[in-house]
């Protein structure tokens, strides 16, 4: 891959984006960007890694926002049940007021 990404800040609010492999740690990248980035850091995603390694790489990560989900599902026709996060997730959420 040539030139590095142009993100924002936004979804990288907790790492160095300058120490960041995008091709090694590109599933952390996916679900960053998936879960937090701006609609410019999607579009730049979609442009950087193509669309069938980001819907490759987001069918494989441990945790989408269900909002993220159903967006990766309308972009890549597919269904939840399809998704990792989907299947690893608690039946019984744990509640946090009693």
């Amino acid at each position: 891959m040539a030139e590095l990404p142009a993100f924002s800040p936004v979804p990288f609010w907790d790492v160095n984006m300058q120490q960041i492999d995008y091709e090694r740690n590109a599933r952390f990248v996916v679900e960053k960007v998936l879960n937090y980035g701006l609609w410019t850091d999607i579009k730049e995603l979609l442009r950087f890694y193509g669309p069938d390694r980001v819907k490759e790489e987001a069918l494989q990560t441990v945790y989408l926002k269900k909002k993220t989900l159903s967006f990766c599902c309308a972009i890549f026709d597919l269904r939840p049940e399809q998704f990792k996060c989907y299947t690893r997730q608690q039946s019984s959420p744990v509640r946090w007021n009693y």
